[in-house]
């Protein structure tokens, strides 16, 4: 008999698509967590980017919030807040205010990068990005939404007293995973991203993690693997389709970024050798019909260990988008 299959989660960008409008990109994000939250998704999560014209996930919390009003059951929150661009006090009153709006349907995931330049995080810069800081800044988070709080500064964050709001470390290197381990939190690797370290990263993490640290919010070690997704009726269509985030990734390596554009064959649009360099930053990704996605995912929980998989999946069209989760859940059983 198989085994149950892990959770399903989902990270939204709020992707723009060559002629929408930023309105109707949102629009189409909160119609993806209303299909996620009906398909049996375990969450759904936005990430923090900046100084884009392709993405719009910039004010994440406000997302968060217009997400988990449309939705009933789903896990809503960041994936995640890029803490240097914010004060520690200034997020947990923001996600302590989410836990009173919506209960316990909240996460706080947190990370180091800015997301984005180095010019617009100067504008942005809050906390410093240096390992001791962040991991001060993750534990005066921690105490301000405990019931009572243990720290020793005069300070309180009402909304948030006695939330617990569960809080997940994001990395993609074996320094973010021992951050994670040392706060006795759960761990979310970029692996959808940053595939060359992600192996290393996730046996550090469980390697070191300590349950008895003060921040710690788990008792055994709990990871999350990303994954770029692409699901179509047919091997083919989705190969088509994955040519969107060979694109958008193209954009990203040459520096000629632009909105999410129309699928189109590949070597039409780029050298060789660049589309061999986007492929090896996608490399960790589930391409294909169903049948083919599911063998996917399954190897690669059989390789990371993952405890769940947390899927980004770009398409040009929302309504493939949404068709493709679709055929995701019922292909994988969730909700069943």
């Amino acid at each position: 008999m198989n085994a149950p299959h892990v959770p399903l989660s989902l990270l939204d960008l709020v992707s723009i698509s060559e002629d929408m409008s930023t309105r109707e990109a949102i629009g189409a994000s909160m119609a993806g967590a209303q299909a996620a939250d009906r398909l049996g998704y375990e969450r759904y999560w936005f990430a923090e980017h900046h100084n884009t014209d392709a993405l719009a996930s910039s004010a994440t919390s406000l997302l968060i919030d217009r997400a988990a009003s449309m939705t009933q059951r789903i896990r809503v929150g960041s994936g995640g807040i890029m803490l240097p661009n914010h004060s520690p006090l200034a997020v947990i009153e923001q996600f302590g205010t989410l836990v009173q709006f919506h209960g316990d349907r909240i996460d706080l995931g947190l990370g180091r990068a800015p997301g984005t330049d180095q010019l617009t995080a100067q504008l942005l810069a809050r906390t410093s990005a240096e390992p001791q800081a962040f991991v001060a800044a993750v534990e005066q988070m921690r105490d301000w939404s405990r019931t009572e709080s243990t720290g020793g500064l005069p300070i309180s964050a009402a909304v948030a007293r006695g939330t617990e709001v569960p809080m997940w470390i994001l990395g993609s290197t074996a320094n973010g995973a021992r951050l994670a381990a040392q706060l006795g939190l759960p761990f979310s690797v970029a692996s959808h991203f940053a595939p060359f370290q992600y192996l290393q990263a996730l046996t550090t993490y469980r390697d070191n993690f300590n349950p008895r640290a003060e921040s710690a919010q788990i008792d055994t070690p709990r990871t999350m693997v990303g994954v770029n997704l692409v699901v179509a009726e047919t091997d083919e269509e989705a190969q088509r389709h994955f040519s969107t985030l060979q694109q958008m990734f193209l954009g990203v390596i040459t520096g000629q970024r632009q909105k999410i554009q129309p699928p189109r064959p590949i070597d039409e649009v780029a050298a060789s050798h660049l589309v061999q360099q986007v492929d090896q930053t996608l490399s960790i990704r589930a391409v294909g019909s169903p049948t083919t996605v599911v063998r996917q995912l399954e190897e690669i929980v059989a390789a990371t260990g993952a405890d769940e998989l947390i899927l980004t999946a770009y398409y040009y069209d929302p309504a493939d988008r949404i068709k493709g989760l679709e055929l995701l859940a019922d292909a994988w059983g969730l909700g069943a």
